[in-house]
């Protein structure tokens, strides 16, 4: 876990994420971070640690340098890096107990809700679901028993935009916290812990590593509290965190996430526009004419990102067009610099509540005109 750092006399977010909060290694100068990827550490001539951690499952010095920059970005007092984002998702849900209720979308990310329905099933935990395309649906789920309210916004694959202030404000009213997926929207355009979050989660895999080469989960606690010393305490036991060479790549892509989510955004932005109005539905919160539009721009200030769905309208049409695709890599995950598109409904199966034709897509950061000339050559 690490501390947030002070507050005062702070580059810009975006100048401590490239220089990875400004640390030379001191012995040689090195401007590059340093790796660390010892299983265990050596107490002192008194036999005491030397650091607060002795063994790897509670971390090291690069597993702390890139969680120092990752708190630094997000205004976390504590953040914690897992193994993956669902090790992190998991191990944050272990808190829950029996007659516990959760609030989550119904169109999420799968392996959440997946967790979310085990929990239901083998646990005793009660799961209420809203429509966030609704806006009262939030407030009508919530409950004397609800204890965690998980969103996302924008909303994976859909892309409809939860207002993070107002839901924190509901959180608060029912004793509840309030724990946003920040995934799709990283802190250099979406601060859900200013917005009054208690917890931001980001599956690091995705644009905080940036390269599709690593697997991370992130939490970030806006309080250093019982939950979330509760919940580092539950790290190190399941053996849930991260690895130092995967910590390190982490570092790497973090130091490129501002430039990386400006060329996505600025990409996404163009397609959708392009497209806008012709053979399919456009799903993208940058449109104007997207529904939740305001509140995107209000609280997505670098950008409003890579991700963006076209709707076909059948299963086999967005299949054929998937097939036609040249520069779109046929494959899950998201905010790579390489662009990916993903049918869903084959993804999830026949009961997800997604359409049948519809293709997400992770917009890279390629030459626009090239994508938009191979979507315009894909679709039917």
């Amino acid at each position: 876990m690490s501390a947030k750092p002070p507050a005062s006399n702070r580059p810009n977010p975006a100048t401590r994420a490239v220089q990875a909060l400004g640390r030379i290694e001191p012995r040689t100068g090195a401007v590059a971070p340093p790796i660390d990827l010892s299983a265990t550490y050596a107490r002192d001539d008194a036999y005491l640690p030397r650091q607060d951690y002795i063994y790897g499952r509670d971390g090291g010095d690069t597993v702390r340098h890139a969680q120092d920059v990752i708190a630094s970005l997000d205004g976390a007092a504590v953040t914690q890096l897992y193994a993956s984002g669902m090790a992190a998702i998991v191990t944050l849900m272990e808190t829950l107990r029996p007659g516990d209720q959760v609030v989550a979308p119904k169109v999420m990310y799968h392996g959440t809700l997946s967790w979310l329905r085990h929990l239901e099933a083998t646990r005793g935990i009660a799961l209420s679901l809203f429509d966030p395309a609704e806006p009262d649906s939030l407030a009508q789920a919530v409950s004397d028993k609800t204890t965690l309210i998980w969103i996302e916004t924008p909303v994976n694959p859909t892309w409809e935009v939860i207002d993070i202030a107002a839901a924190a404000a509901l959180a608060r009213s029912a004793g509840a916290r309030l724990a946003v997926d920040c995934t799709t929207a990283p802190p250099c355009t979406q601060d859900a812990l200013g917005l009054g979050a208690d917890i931001a989660f980001h599956s690091a895999t995705k644009y905080m590593g940036g390269h599709s080469d690593l697997v991370a989960g992130v939490l970030s606690f806006a309080q250093d509290d019982d939950l979330a010393r509760t919940v580092g305490g539950l790290r190190t036991l399941m053996g849930n965190i991260l690895g130092g060479f995967e910590a390190w790549l982490l570092i790497r892509g973090l130091r490129t996430l501002y430039l990386r989510y400006e060329r996505a955004s600025t990409n996404a932005l163009a397609i959708a526009y392009a497209l806008e109005g012709g053979r399919c539905q456009v799903l993208y919160p940058g449109l104007p004419s997207h529904p939740g539009h305001s509140i995107a721009a209000a609280q997505m200030t670098g950008g409003f990102g890579g991700m963006l769905s076209l709707v076909l309208p059948s299963f086999d049409e967005a299949a054929a067009t998937v097939s036609r695709l040249a520069l779109f890599a046929p494959a899950t995950s998201l905010g790579g610099v390489e662009s990916l598109v993903e049918h869903r409904k084959v993804i999830e199966g026949s009961g997800s509540p997604v359409p049948d034709g519809l293709l997400r897509l992770s917009v890279g950061i390629e030459t626009a005109e090239d994508l938009i000339a191979d979507l315009t050559n894909a679709l039917p």
